[in-house]
């Protein structure tokens, strides 16, 4: 049997291995010079390849349709796949699983190694146009034209196009009749409206921060969050930008609150900055907060605040005052305008209609043969390894079942 594998990232590679070891005779179509450029990329050149918190939990989209797949390549059966291969896990204090050598080069070195072992075909640059089918064989239309006799289209979303996921699959996918959910970034950073930020470009800080949809909160996480020229970012920024832009596609207009003092209730900060106030009270306000905020925050939170005198001393405020300073250290509001663009994007959310296909083997229900796999489909997981799962996961069903003449055993 003859599979051809469009796409030649995480999910696709995993696809072909599995199918070549089922006996199937694989070629894997790359646009790119060669496969796996992505996986570099991830968890900051460390790939993060999975997380011991492995939850449905974590994904958004039609997860729970394909909820069947995650449980036929589970977490311990990724890690008992890599560890075949030669990767020896490393688990950190959060659940994180990278390999050993903390390097995103082993992983992609090892599938590759297996790919070679099982003579993969690796035809990179090669640009898909256009899919047919005529009776039971597939013309793979592109750089050449060639034939298969089963598709596994594994060509990624929109999320990082200058690594290969430029959309083309869901050309692809609508050309046999199936349906896109629109796609939209996640785990992104969020443009926000404010005067101040390039003033506060390059700030970090371990803190709170919560999106909200009117009076909804609808997410929020804690960890190191950073000010940029145009807003946010930071681990706990991507965490939520996901549901936040979702608000935003569907016309609402959310917000986030960011909380620098997460560890203290509004009353202790009171207590805090009464204290310090009092021990300080010669010096100006501006001066009296050096050394509890970073410096270049000072006359912005302060001016957010309500102060217009900056020469004001700390010993003559009352606590009217020292409480608008903690509302905003606290509870400062940011309306939310925008994301930044795909080539920021780590991951899409939307895609191909998970209705549309079978939920135990990913082959499509409109056109026998056609399979998906990884990022083109409505599935998209939160920061920490979830999205690679995900591809893991959908890669080895797509394979599996494509070579087995997509029999459920």
């Amino acid at each position: 049997m003859k599979i051809a594998v469009i796409g030649g990232g995480a999910s696709g590679l995993v696809a072909a291995i599995v199918a070549a070891r089922n006996g199937a005779q694989v070629s894997i179509y790359e646009k790119l010079n060669r496969v796996g450029k992505k996986i570099l990329a991830t968890g900051n050149g460390r790939c993060n390849f999975t997380n011991m918190n492995l939850c449905l939990d974590c994904y958004h989209g039609n997860i729970k349709k394909a909820q069947s797949v995650m449980e036929f390549f589970d977490l311990y059966k990724t890690l008992e796949f890599f560890e075949d291969l030669g990767i020896h896990p490393y688990i950190d204090e959060k659940g994180k699983v990278y390999p050993n050598s903390l390097q995103a080069s082993s992983i992609l070195d090892v599938l590759r190694y297996e790919l070679k072992r099982l003579n993969v075909e690796e035809k990179t640059d090669f640009n898909v146009r256009e899919l047919r089918k005529s009776k039971d064989k597939f013309s793979i239309i592109g750089t050449d034209t060639v034939t298969a006799d089963r598709i596994i289209l594994a060509t990624g979303g929109k999320a990082s196009p200058q690594l290969g996921s430029d959309g083309k699959g869901y050309e692809l996918a609508k050309s046999f009749g199936h349906s896109i959910l629109e796609p939209f970034p996640a785990l992104v950073q969020l443009k926000l409206e404010g005067k101040y930020f390039k003033r506060m470009a390059g700030i970090k800080f371990d803190g709170l921060v919560k999106g909200y949809s009117g009076d909804k909160l609808i997410r929020e996480e804690e960890g190191e969050i950073l000010f940029t020229d145009y807003g946010i970012s930071g681990p706990p920024v991507l965490q939520i930008s996901r549901r936040v832009i979702e608000e935003l596609y569907k016309g609402r207009e959310p917000y986030i609150v960011v909380d620098m003092f997460p560890q203290y209730t509004k009353i202790a900060l009171y207590d805090i900055l009464q204290d310090r106030f009092r021990r300080v009270g010669y010096k100006t306000l501006e001066e009296g907060l050096i050394g509890f905020i970073n410096k270049k925050l000072i006359p912005v939170i302060l001016y957010e605040a309500g102060f217009d005198n900056l020469d004001k001393l700390c010993g003559k405020l009352n606590k009217k005052e020292i409480y608008r300073i903690i509302n905003i250290l606290k509870e400062w509001k940011f309306p939310v305008t925008g994301h930044n663009s795909w080539q920021q994007a780590q991951s899409t959310a939307g895609g191909v209609n998970l209705n549309e296909v079978n939920p135990q083997t990913l082959e499509s229900q409109k056109v026998k043969g056609l399979y998906f796999a990884g990022e083109i489909l409505d599935v998209d997981g939160d920061c920490g390894g979830f999205n690679l799962q995900w591809a893991w996961s959908s890669g080895y069903t797509a394979g599996y079942y494509s070579s087995i003449d997509g029999r459920i055993i």
